[in-house]
């Protein structure tokens, strides 16, 4: 039996402020935004290419905006970091290490991302 991780909740103060940052600036597709009651949100949003999304809205978690940590993972990532930086996203320099070279930004509300590009294997 296959366990598929398909979506990581995203805490954030700003539902609309944070929708704009993730489809605007880094790219990611809306897939859904439905407001359930007066009480409830849900937004779900991809990384193009990725099998697993993310929710932010309102009425989703407890967790504090701005306390999530993820990361990405892509097959170049001078031509991520130049994306990010060409899309307004305050994205850190190229960062190599020997377990891969990445780069790191943060949403509107401190949610931290590292993306990486894994090292050659072999």
């Amino acid at each position: 039996m296959d366990w598929k991780l398909e979506l990581v909740t995203i805490p954030v103060s700003d539902v609309d402020r944070a929708k704009a940052f993730y489809v605007e600036q880094a790219g990611f597709v809306a897939d859904h935004d439905h407001v359930v009651n007066d009480a409830m949100r849900f937004v779900q949003l991809t990384p193009r290419g990725s099998a697993c999304s993310i929710a932010i809205g309102k009425g989703l978690t407890d967790l504090a905006p701005g306390s999530a940590q993820v990361q990405l993972v892509v097959e170049d990532i001078a031509t991520a970091h130049d994306e990010l930086h060409s899309r307004g996203v305050d994205v850190s320099e190229v960062q190599t290490f020997d377990w891969g070279s990445f780069v790191f930004f943060a949403d509107p509300d401190g949610n931290r991302w590292a993306v990486q590009q894994l090292p050659p294997r072999g």
